[in-house]
């Protein structure tokens, strides 16, 4: 990596008090103040019994259920979610979930105490200034390993009017605690597992390559990288095998420290419309262009932003032919996919190298051949 970062000036800041370890979902109630609790989860988490596990331990008539979260959450069905909630006066919230939940979690924390009518289309649809001032503690428990929403100041919100993809962000949509057991992943299906890790190693890489970085984000990625390179076969070969489902986790969360500082650039960037518009998996949308993006780095950087753990990571993605997964997608022309109104900004701002529609056009065409 490039010594520059020596010479630079940056801040690094996380609150998030993280608890990890084999059963230690067990421990979660003694992190919850007394109150009333909202868990938020999904249907299928409630059919398989962890919706009254949750509400055994801490008690079933203080737990409100909301489980009806669904991928990639929706704006108008989250202020829906903040309308019908609002009045139960909630202390806590538990999240028990993939990255969904956890982003829902993360934005009702901040809606419900608001005050403001259907908050989300007050202040990302009709874009009125709005600080978020004040939240209710979110205790995050992620069931899968990518996102790293349970240290990330940010929470997506998906409007499917107006095709756009919107990030709550701030001091108080950080969760209050994170735990991580890996005994929650077991169960994760192949195609999860596998976009999920996409994910994970997207938010590692994208951290190193951005004008954001810095000597902590850094770190943090390089290490979670190194976990992925070894832990990401061992669990698509072995979905049983738990040291590797551990270092997976740990592997998202670290990640989800890095992007914390970074934010995410250009494969972010363009996931966006291929999820809102056609359908694609986030991780899959974030992942199946790293290695062009890298070659494009390599290109104009040269070994500036490479390293023996990001060449291993390359390695690891051409053997996943992920070109060929996006074929299961009706997917539309280059030129459609980096259309202007789809094209997040704010995200290829945060690349270390200038770069227009051409190159990105450039990236993505090379990355589906």
């Amino acid at each position: 990596m490039s010594d520059c970062l020596s010479t630079q000036a940056w801040v690094y800041y996380n609150p998030v008090r993280i608890n990890a370890g084999i059963g230690i979902l067990r421990r979660f109630p003694e992190l919850i103040a007394d109150g009333p609790a909202l868990l938020i989860t999904t249907a299928g988490f409630t059919r398989r019994g962890m919706t009254d596990k949750i509400k055994g331990q801490l008690g079933k008539n203080r737990v409100i259920v909301y489980d009806q979260v669904t991928p990639n959450p929706e704006l108008d069905a989250l202020d829906r979610a903040a309308s019908q909630l609002k009045d139960h006066k909630i202390k806590n919230i538990v999240a028990l979930g993939g990255g969904s939940v956890l982003d829902t979690a993360k934005v009702l924390a901040v809606t419900l105490p608001s005050g403001l009518a259907e908050p989300l289309n007050h202040v990302l649809r009709q874009g009125h200034a709005h600080k978020w001032s004040s939240r209710i503690p979110v205790i995050a428990i992620p069931t899968t390993a990518g996102t790293g929403a349970e240290v990330t100041p940010f929470a997506t919100v998906w409007d499917k009017s107006t095709h756009k993809k919107h990030s709550l962000t701030g001091e108080f949509v950080y969760p209050v605690h994170a735990l991580l057991d890996p005994e929650l992943t077991i169960s994760l299906p192949r195609n999860e597992t596998l976009y999920s890790a996409l994910d994970a190693i997207s938010h590692a890489l994208e951290s190193l390559w951005n004008r954001n970085r810095t000597p902590v984000s850094e770190a943090y990625a390089l290490q979670a990288l190194k976990l992925a390179n070894e832990a990401l076969p061992a669990v698509l070969e072995n979905p049983d095998d738990l040291d590797q489902r551990a270092r997976m986790q740990n592997a998202s969360l670290l990640a989800g420290l890095a992007i914390s500082q970074t934010r995410t650039a250009i494969a972010h960037a363009i996931s966006y419309p291929l999820t809102i518009r056609y359908g694609v998996p986030h991780g899959l949308a974030c992942g199946f262009s790293l290695a062009e993006i890298r070659e494009y780095c390599h290109h104009h950087l040269g070994d500036a932003l490479n390293s023996g753990i990001v060449a291993e990571t390359m390695k690891l993605l051409h053997s996943l032919d992920l070109g060929s997964e996006l074929t299961k997608y009706n997917l539309p022309g280059v030129d459609r996919i980096i259309g202007l109104e789809t094209l997040a900004q704010d995200r290829t701002g945060n690349f270390p190298i200038l770069i227009d529609n051409a190159g990105i056009g450039e990236i993505i065409v090379k990355s589906m051949v």
